[in-house]
């Protein structure tokens, strides 16, 4: 798995200077590291800044720039006024990722990068991922999908490089947590978002909170279904989760599957 490690390495001494996007998730940390390698301090990561991303995830990214050593900035984008994304329709991630690209592009531009790199990795590509479209209209570049990287390629070349957090379990923008059609408010966020922090805080990290309507609805990975029923006093999760504003709370029995909510689209197809 690590002879495109090589291939990566030298596409970044081709850029010669690189603007990386960076979420703090496993696949734009690697780009991360392997352009701050390669490149020192012609190396910068920027992460975007907005309700839809957990202050806790915020600050991982921080500690894990600062681990890397790359220069790290925080910008802001304001996705969230844009009616076109907080109506949430199916391809409500095309305009967050618009609203990224045209906040980092200028500052590419600005600072003399020729490319705002991001972490789209080549499973990415055969996954519903309208965001892709926005960065590619914008000239973004994506080392990682570009040499056939795949995520598990991913992770194994960040623990090949003693990344501590190769294996971070993925952590989408909150706004994935509900479903097509549904509006996004900052509220919204705020609830899901506390909810979540609560379930990692009882040591599950493989988790989402889909909210629907006044419902959540707790994913786990499917062989921890029965164990989070037995071990989780139950009781005081649903008042802590009604405290942040939820009026029901649901265990989803089928269990935690990255791009769920995304079946209805299949669904509309068929």
């Amino acid at each position: 798995m690590y002879e495109k490690l090589d291939p990566l390495k030298n596409l970044f001494v081709e850029l010669d200077r690189a603007l990386i996007a960076y979420s703090g998730g496993i696949d734009s940390t690697l780009v991360a590291k392997v352009a701050f390698d390669v490149l020192g301090d012609r190396a910068i990561a920027v992460t975007a800044e907005s309700p839809s991303l957990l202050p806790e995830d915020l600050e991982d990214a921080k500690i894990q720039a600062a681990e890397i050593g790359i220069s790290h900035k925080i910008v802001q984008t304001h996705e969230l006024e844009n009616p076109n994304y907080a109506s949430n329709p199916v391809n409500r991630c095309y305009f967050c990722k618009s609203e990224l690209h045209d906040t980092l592009k200028p500052l590419a531009q600005a600072w003399g990068y020729p490319y705002v790199i991001d972490g789209v990795n080549a499973d990415d590509l055969h996954d519903y991922r309208p965001g892709i479209q926005a960065a590619v209209e914008r000239g973004a570049r994506s080392p990682l999908a570009e040499l056939g990287i795949t995520k598990a390629e991913v992770r194994a070349i960040a623990k090949h490089l003693e990344l501590p957090y190769w294996d971070k379990p993925a952590q989408p923008c909150l706004s994935s947590r509900f479903p097509y059609g549904e509006e996004i408010t900052i509220a919204k966020l705020q609830r899901v978002g506390r909810s979540e922090v609560y379930l990692r805080k009882l040591g599950w990290q493989n988790i989402r909170v889909r909210s629907e309507g006044d419902t959540a609805r707790i994913e786990v990975l499917p062989d921890q279904v029965k164990e989070f029923v037995m071990q989780t006093d139950l009781p005081k999760l649903t008042e802590a989760f009604q405290s942040y504003g939820f009026l029901y709370v649901t265990l989803d029995l089928e269990g935690y599957r990255s791009g769920k909510l995304n079946q209805v689209l299949q669904f509309k197809s068929v």
